[in-house]
């Protein structure tokens, strides 16, 4: 079924309906063919193909996103997530857990950039407006797949606040599809257990806003508190940027009876290189009272301030921390973001940061 902006209102019952009878039936088919081979079906890992349904876009720099129903009379645990897509055809694709969907059609434009003045067509976020909303996945650069770690799962469904799963494309280019006949289905295939994962994943993502001077190097930098009574594992974090960007770090911050700050290196990559969740440099607990930091360092040899934004013309600062938390829910807080430059530094006087590893963190 190949899929128009213009004709998103016509196929939105049906492909609302396809979603949520997939999913029911692949949990069906993962009890049946458990409980006919083995005596426990809950170590047996099923695996759902969310894809987008052969959407053609129109318009370059164009976010779209599809969801799936969850059965949420049962508990899932995902554990692993194999994209199917390239960068040649996707910028960038997000995994959001949501209480809601952002539209009722099967697919709509959730891009910060939708307008809905030139094309019939729906518009929204990726998640319900008041409804939960956090980042599960995130894949760009052709990113290969990744499987959690034993006993590490994402849960949705039944008391979990993710009654739905979103996922968002970014197509930044559509040259491909400029004739009309060649359509997409990038996307991620699932991979889920029903067995019960006392180790719950979260995510984490850290960024700012701000704006790049021209011909400038600039640091864009953000910091949080962890006040939640919770202790949470790192175990794998992702960076993110478009063209400027040159390094992405993160730090976890402890603070002594001093007041001396001893920063712990999370992760830092060259963010123009595959972007998939790495291993943690540290696996230390993270509690409250702790901090968490990210530093992008920028580089632009452009005439004209580059401003954070959705466009590839824009940039993007972001550091994913994926974590765990063991016999407990994951953090509330799932986002935590600066106003970033000119406004927020690292060295502002009011964050009482001390011992800042300058070179360290924008240094690979």
């Amino acid at each position: 079924m190949h899929i128009r902006l213009e004709n998103f209102h016509m196929v939105a019952s049906a492909l609302a309906i396809l979603s949520v009878a997939l999913l029911a039936r692949l949990a069906n088919g993962l009890s049946e063919s458990s409980n006919g081979g083995s005596s426990d079906h809950t170590t047996t890992v099923g695996r759902f193909p969310f894809l987008m349904p052969k959407v053609i876009p129109y318009k370059p720099e164009l976010y779209l996103c599809t969801p799936v129903k969850v059965d949420y009379t049962k508990s899932y645990y995902i554990v692993g997530f194999e994209p199917n897509a390239t960068m040649a055809t996707a910028h960038h694709m997000l995994l959001y857990g949501c209480g809601a969907p952002g539209s009722e059609s099967a697919v709509w434009n959730c891009g910060e950039m939708a307008k809905s003045d030139d094309v019939k067509e729906e518009t929204g976020s990726p998640c319900g407006a008041g409804s939960s909303s956090q980042i599960i996945y995130a894949w760009a650069r052709d990113a290969p797949k990744l499987e959690l770690q034993d006993g590490v799962g994402f849960k949705v469904g039944l008391d979990s606040p993710i009654k739905y799963i979103v996922l968002q494309v970014h197509y930044a280019n559509i040259d491909k599809f400029k004739d009309g006949t060649t359509s997409d289905d990038s996307g991620i295939f699932l991979h889920y257990t029903l067995k019960q994962m006392n180790k719950r994943a979260g995510v984490l993502l850290l960024g700012t806003g701000g704006s790049i001077p021209p011909n400038q190097v600039e640091h864009m930098e953000t910091v949080c508190n962890i006040s939640e009574n919770k202790t949470i594992h790192p175990f794998a974090y992702r960076t993110h940027t478009h063209s400027l960007g040159r390094v992405v770090s993160g730090y976890q911050i402890k603070v002594d009876e001093q007041g001396q700050n001893h920063w712990t290196r999370l992760g830092k990559r060259d963010p123009l290189t595959p972007q998939m969740f790495y291993p943690v440099e540290s696996t230390a607990p993270i509690r409250k009272g702790d901090r968490l930091a990210a530093r992008c360092t920028m580089e632009s040899n452009r005439s004209t301030v580059t401003n954070i934004g959705a466009t590839n013309n824009d940039e993007m600062c972001n550091f994913y921390l994926m974590y765990y938390v063991e016999d407990d829910e994951p953090l509330q807080m799932k986002y935590c973001f600066s106003s970033g430059p000119p406004y927020f530094y690292w060295h502002n006087k009011d964050t009482e940061l001390n011992n800042i590893p300058d070179y360290d963190a924008s240094h690979l």
